[in-house]
């Protein structure tokens, strides 16, 4: 039996939820990140109201 090691977030930028193009904003940066080879997805945290670009690493 394996265990799944935790992942870990690192938020790499934070937009308002309540911007007027909706999540757009974090959809292009997470996009330009993702081009300069860093994966990177857009994740809503509701307790903020924002929209967060983060990263996702698992402890080796």
């Amino acid at each position: 039996m394996t265990t799944a090691l935790p992942a870990q977030r690192t938020v790499l930028e934070r937009f308002s939820a309540g911007h007027p193009r909706g999540s757009w904003p974090a959809d292009e940066y997470a996009a330009a990140q993702r081009a300069q080879g860093t994966d990177a997805r857009v994740v809503m945290d509701l307790t903020s109201d924002q929209f967060l670009v983060v990263t996702v690493t698992t402890a080796h």
